[in-house]
């Protein structure tokens, strides 16, 4: 099981970086990424913190830790340079808070977030054709939840993307631990979602891809 969004209690999380990347790593984990919750309020005093935490313990844990963002309910027109930024003071994954059902994200979001330099588009809602297909030329991820809420349109989401050719991943969005789980329960979810074995052996290689990438 790899896992690219998680949060601590640097944001809306319960749990310490040092007890998140251990509770992964017992799950079953290869690899978390913590993507806590930023805006331009707070990005410079989180990003530092994810860094130091997944360079002090990804080793005496035993598994891969990836500092991430991700970039939450921020206006649509200040996403681009918002990502732009995060990458510089060092966060590896970038992820955006898409137009989930269930919160009043600005619409537009999920458009903005494509046309920027991100790696996750998380639980995109209701997305379009228009902007899976971006998606999919931009080889930017399309997140399939395990989320309560969120995972409301995880049909939505991986018929369109198998229509259209855009790529899958399956992660938590995990806030506390019990959200976290086995690859035999994200196996469980993607197949809730109409996705075939195929389908589901891809979302976990595009997981491996991310890894691979943000490890360079």
């Amino acid at each position: 099981m790899i896992d690219l969004h998680t949060h601590s209690l640097l944001s809306d999380g319960v749990l310490i970086p040092a007890e998140l990347i251990r509770r992964a790593k017992v799950k079953g984990c290869r690899a978390i990424g913590i993507t806590d919750h930023v805006d331009q309020s707070n990005f410079d005093y989180v990003i530092p913190r994810i860094i130091a935490a997944c360079s002090h313990y990804s080793d005496s844990h035993g598994i891969i830790a990836i500092p991430g963002v991700e970039i939450t309910h921020v206006p649509p027109q200040n996403i681009f340079s918002l990502v732009k930024e995060a990458r510089i003071l060092g966060a590896k994954l970038v992820v955006v808070h898409g137009e989930t059902l269930v919160e009043p994200v600005v619409p537009g979001t999920n458009l903005a977030a494509l046309q920027a330099d991100i790696d996750i588009l998380a639980h995109p809602g209701l997305i379009s054709e228009e902007e899976v297909t971006l998606a999919r030329d931009k080889s930017i991820y399309l997140e399939i939840s395990a989320r309560k809420g969120h995972s409301l349109t995880n049909g939505h989401v991986a018929g369109l993307s198998r229509k259209l050719g855009a790529r899958l991943v399956i992660n938590t969005d995990a806030h506390e631990p019990s959200d976290l789980i086995d690859r035999e329960m994200a196996r469980k979810i993607a197949s809730g979602a109409g996705m075939v074995e195929e389908e589901i052996k891809a979302a976990f290689e595009n997981s491996n891809r991310i890894v691979d990438r943000c490890a360079i």
